[in-house]
Parts: structure tokens; sequence; C-alpha cells
């Protein structure tokens, strides 16, 4: 007969590997803590970034070599357009400033009269009151009176109404520079207010030159570009340009750290996300474009010059002009979600720069041969459109923002 398997022995048996495999594991050198990044680490971390960038945009830049010459023109009407409205942006900000700081100056200038008006009529009544004690010199007095302790009295106040008009006087005099000083500031801010109001009018008039000349080009391109069968070749090779430059981004940031550990992740953002700007969409997610081709972003219309905001935190990956979509802004978020702005009428910020959710990053306008004003908006998971609709917040009708 076989002797008798004790109850448990299997078992003790299947949990000996186990409890082996945790004391190997146990014996294993515990992961060194994470570092943290120093200055000097991310700065070498941005040069390689911006090394990778600017890599990718010579070679977007030796594709454009072989676009048309009125191509090339219209590059370089938008992108000075794009550069001239920026300054006129920084422009208005400190005009801005300026006429507050005037507003200032005048307010304490005001408070300065105020004072100095004051002052003056403490002294007229200091004099009054001498005038009304009758007119008697310090030495009359003296011979006059007979009783000491009133001669005593009568000098003490003397002394203290001397003393009174002297002080008095001193901060009068003291109100007087003052205020002077204020007038001279006043005058200077004047004159830099002057200055920058006449650069502003210079800026505008050379933005409106290039509007002109930018006019005059698309007026020959779209004699260039005649028929539906012209336009959609235009189109698709435009996408396949963008598609390209969405996967050397993707090359580019594949081992670069995020740093975005401390914001929420963009896929858990979803439903919540604001849109770009306030306008309408003209152009839905999906809507039919041009034959075959369909919308794989909105396009938002509204005034040229609105601020665009960025929807998410992120890193801006790229920021230039391309073909089809004029000055172009993509917002690396991580995870393989990114976000594009385009035809803007000018970028706020450069490859490399960190964004906050809502901060101002372009102005809308309709650069790249668009025809409104407005900013095309989409959002591409690992280089795949994305419908936006599904990840900003819900609206009423088209309106957005």
């Amino acid at each position: 007969m076989r002797a008798a398997r004790h109850p448990g022995g299997s078992g003790r048996r299947r949990r000996l590997p186990f409890l082996l495999l945790g004391a190997c594991l146990l014996a294993l050198p515990a992961p060194a803590a994470q570092q943290p990044v120093t200055p000097q680490q991310r700065e070498q971390e941005l040069k390689q970034l911006h090394q990778r960038i600017r890599a990718l945009q010579e070679r977007i830049r030796r594709t454009r070599g072989r676009q048309s010459e009125l191509n090339r023109r219209l590059q370089e009407s938008e992108q000075q357009i794009g550069r001239l409205a920026r300054h006129l942006r920084v422009l208005k900000g400190q005009l801005k400033r300026q006429n507050a700081r005037l507003a200032d100056l005048e307010a304490q200038a005001r408070r300065q009269q105020a004072a100095l008006g004051a002052q003056r009529e403490l002294l007229a009544r200091q004099v009054r009151g001498a005038y009304a004690m009758g007119r008697q010199e310090q030495l009359k007095i003296l011979l006059n009176q007979q009783d000491p302790a009133v001669v005593s009295r009568v000098l003490t106040y003397y002394d203290y109404l001397n003393r009174a008009r002297a002080e008095q006087m001193a901060r009068i005099r003291a109100r007087l520079q003052a205020l002077a000083e204020t007038r001279a500031r006043i005058r200077e801010e004047q004159a830099r207010l002057a200055r920058l109001e006449s650069e502003q009018a210079g800026q505008k008039q050379a933005l409106e030159q290039q509007q002109q000349a930018r006019r005059e080009v698309l007026r020959q391109l779209a004699s260039q570009i005649q028929g539906q069968d012209a336009r959609l070749a235009q189109l698709r090779r435009d996408e396949k340009q963008l598609q390209q430059l969405l996967k050397g981004l993707q090359d580019a940031l594949a081992d670069i750290p995020r740093n975005l550990d401390a914001q929420q992740p963009f896929d858990r953002a979803r439903g919540r996300l604001r849109w770009p700007l306030r306008g309408v969409i003209r152009h839905a997610f999906g809507e039919p474009k041009i034959g075959a081709l369909r919308w794989d972003g909105v396009m938002i219309e509204a005034p040229e010059g609105r601020e665009v905001h960025a929807v998410h935190a992120g890193r801006v990956a790229f920021a230039d002009w391309l073909r089809g979509f004029g000055l172009l802004l993509i917002i690396d978020h991580g995870d393989g979600y990114m976000t594009l702005y385009g035809h803007n009428q000018s970028l706020f910020k450069e490859v490399g720069d960190w964004v906050e959710a809502g901060e101002p990053v372009a102005a809308a306008g309709s650069t790249g041969g668009g025809r409104e004003s407005g900013v095309y908006f989409a959002i591409r998971r690992h280089g795949k459109p994305v419908n936006p609709a599904r990840w900003c917040r819900r609206t009423r009708g088209r309106r957005v923002g």
C-alpha cells in the first residue's frame, strides 16, 4: 500500500517557488531614487530639442525650394505680416502701460497741487494771526509791558509763530520742488508716448503695405490654380507635407523628457478642454472639403487679430509657416497628443516654449491662402486626427469659446 499523503504537503510544495521568488526579489538592490532635473540638464534638453526641430525645418525648407515662386512670395509676405502684427501687439501693450503711468503721474500732480494749496492757506492764516496781535514788534512790547510774566508769554508766542511760519515755508518749498519734478516726468512720459504712437503708426502703414502685397499674390495664385482637380491636388500635397511634419516631430520628440508630470494628462481632459478662441465653426470635423477630402480639424471663424489660446499645457514643437496652413503652431502635450493652430496672423511663441492652458499663443488670421479669418484647430493622437468637438466643452450650435 502507498503511504498516505499529508493533506497540506502539495500546498506547501506549490508555495515554495513563490517564497523563493519573493526572497530573491527582496535580495535585489532597491532602485535608485529619481534625481531632480538640474538647470544645466534642462538647458541641454532644450538645446537638443532646438537642434532636432531646426533639422526638421531645414528639410521642410528644402522641400519648399521646389515650390512655385508665388508660394515663396506668399510665405515671405505672410511671415513679414506676422512679425509686424506681433510687434504691433507689443507696442499696444507698451502704449497701454505708458498711458497708465501718465495717468498716475497726473493724479500725483493733482494731489501735490492740492496739498500745496492747503499749505499756502495755512501760512496765510498764520500771517493773519500775527497781524491781529496788534502789529507790535518784540522790542516795543518789551518796553511797554510792566509785568514780566506777560512779556515772557508774548515772546514765547512770537518765537512759536516765527518757527511755525519758517517750517511752513520750508514745506511749501519742498512741495513746489516735488511738483516741478512730477511735471518734468510727465513731460518725459508724454514725449515717450508720442514716440511710441509714431512707431505704431509706421508699423501699421508697413503692415497695410504687406497686406496689399499679399492680396496681389493671392490673386495671382487663384488665377494659377483653376478648377477642382488642381485645387484637390494642391490640398493633397499640403496634407502630405503636414503628415510628414507631424511624423518628423514625433521622431524628434521621442526621447526628450516631457516634464509634464505635474500637469493633468491630456487624455483625462477629454470633454473639458476650452476652445482655443471665441468664434463660429464654419467647417466641422468630417465635413466635405473638396472632392473626397474631408476636414480633419475644425475651422473657427473669428476676427483677425483675436487671441488664440492653448487648450492644454504643453511644449511648442513647431512655430513656422507651412504651405496650406500659413503660420502654424503645434503644441506637444505628451503621450502622443498634439494640438494644431493654423492660419494665424502672428505667432507669440517659439519652439521649446512651455505654455499653460489658456495662455495666448497666437493671433487669428488667414495666412496660408485662407479666405476666412480665424484659426484651423486640430487634435492629433499619434499623428491621427480626432474630432475636437469630442474633446472640447459642449456648445450650443456652432458658436464656441
